[in-house]
């Protein structure tokens, strides 16, 4: 079976992300308050906080998917809500659930992309969608639809159709949901040989805690929409804001019981 390093993708300077000040809300609901980060070139960021945090409406942030409040989001120095950003910095995003197209086989589900846009001749789409086949050790499935695919070969999927745009920034909305441990370890090994291999920038919005200690470069932490921790990962072993302790090793309590506190 072939290997990454078997395998090389076009090169391509990986990509920087910059919040300054991002603030956004839904009515009086303010869901990012002042939220400000940037990440390198080539890292590995993960972005950690329990659901309903503000993570996912962050990265959509970055792709252009929502318009700030207050603040500004740049990639590489452009400005994430202007349009044509999209067009001088090559970003792919994961989504969480996989989002295929049912009644497509995985292989038109990695061809759709550069077929809509003109970006080869079927001769060369079928070259991007193989190699990136082949890096996920998915050549086999090439011809099934996603119902017929395990949870964590539709993760799999999802990344292969990413590196099919030949990303310099790659987004990845809870990438382990859903899977069992030993496929969520993979699913991080994935992640971790991309970076090694193609020097690609990687942002990663996850509540797995193991996950953001065994492959991050950098880890932010949001709570209530507010970036609490930012730093490396051996930085929460030990936690000194106890918030932060809480949400990675959170103790069940059946004399207090947390959803009793919960707002309605």
């Amino acid at each position: 079976m072939p290997t990454p390093s078997d395998l090389p993708l076009p090169p391509a300077a990986a990509a920087s992300v910059t919040l300054e000040h991002l603030s956004k809300s839904f009515g009086t609901f303010e869901v990012l308050h002042d939220v400000s980060l940037s990440v390198t070139p080539g890292e590995i960021f993960v972005l950690m906080g329990p659901s309903g945090s503000g993570k996912s409406v962050l990265l959509k942030h970055i792709v252009g998917l929502e318009q700030p409040t207050a603040g500004r989001v740049s990639v590489d120095r452009h400005d994430a809500s202007d349009p044509t950003t999209r067009e001088k910095v090559r970003m792919a995003l994961v989504f969480q659930a996989g989002a295929l197209f049912n009644s497509m086989t995985v292989y038109d589900n990695l061809a759709l992309y550069p077929r809509e846009h003109r970006l080869a001749s079927e001769e060369g789409i079928r070259d991007k969608v193989m190699r990136a086949l082949q890096i996920l050790s998915l050549e086999n499935a090439a011809h099934k639809v996603p119902a017929e695919l395990s949870g964590g070969m539709k993760k799999r999927v999802a990344i292969a159709r990413a590196l099919v745009m030949e990303p310099q920034l790659m987004l990845y909305d809870e990438p382990t949901s859903e899977l069992d441990p030993v496929m969520s370890a993979t699913i991080a090994e994935i992640i971790a040989t991309l970076k090694e291999q193609y020097h690609v920038t990687s942002m990663v919005v996850t509540h797995d805690r193991d996950l953001a200690l065994g492959i991050a470069d950098r880890v932010g932490i949001l709570l209530g929409g507010r970036l609490v921790f930012l730093g490396p990962p051996s930085a929460l072993s030990q936690p000194a804001d106890p918030r932060v302790a809480d949400f990675l090793n959170p103790r069940i309590d059946l004399q207090n019981p947390r959803f009793k506190q919960l707002e309605t």
